[in-house]
């Protein structure tokens, strides 16, 4: 089945909704587009989709489009966007879930280098069992070659106590490590 766009006809995945709802646990067909995720989204400028067109993109099918899309990668999980749902969406549990299917399908991600970053982010929650930003900021510069970006704002940060300068580590990190092995075996 296809749907007609401006840049053509799109192929649509009829069980793309039921399998993003399995995955997320979330009601995506109690969304009615009044688009509260939207306007309170910290990252909404940045990606080509706002959350309520994630959500109307998965109702329709549109499976490919959206797993190649750059907004399924920007969301940080602030859970701003659930918190303002009148439907009690969580749209970060969705947003996670699309990130997952486009891992398992081999998609590589629309933003150059946002699955290293997600994973070095991933890494350090691992490591100390919360994320560290210096760590975690350092091997994402290494690993993709960006060393010098941003080493003003990263300085200003420093300065002004943003950034630690060492991790502090949390009491249940073999908790947070029996958790991400659990979630490696599945």
């Amino acid at each position: 089945m296809f749907i007609i766009t401006e840049g053509g006809p799109k192929a649509l995945d009829l069980n793309f909704t039921k399998e993003v709802k399995k995955r997320s646990k979330q009601e995506i067909e109690l969304c009615f587009q009044c688009q509260k995720c939207a306007s309170g989204c910290p990252i909404a400028e940045y990606g080509e989709v706002d959350t309520n067109q994630v959500l109307r993109m998965i109702q329709f099918g549109l499976k490919d489009e959206l797993l190649k899309s750059k907004a399924i990668w920007f969301c940080v999980g602030c859970e701003t966007c659930g918190a303002r749902c009148p439907n009690g969406i969580h749209i970060a549990a969705v947003m996670d879930a699309l990130r997952e299917m486009a891992i398992e399908q081999g998609i590589t991600p629309a933003e150059k280098d946002i699955s290293l970053f997600h994973q070095c982010f991933l890494d350090s929650v691992k490591s100390y069992g919360r994320v560290h930003e210096g760590t975690m900021l350092m091997r994402y510069k290494l690993k993709s070659g960006h060393l010098m970006e941003d080493v003003g704002v990263g300085l200003k940060m420093f300065l002004k106590g943003k950034l630690a300068l060492f991790p502090h580590s949390v009491p249940s990190k073999t908790e947070v490590r029996r958790i991400f092995n659990w979630a490696q075996k599945k």
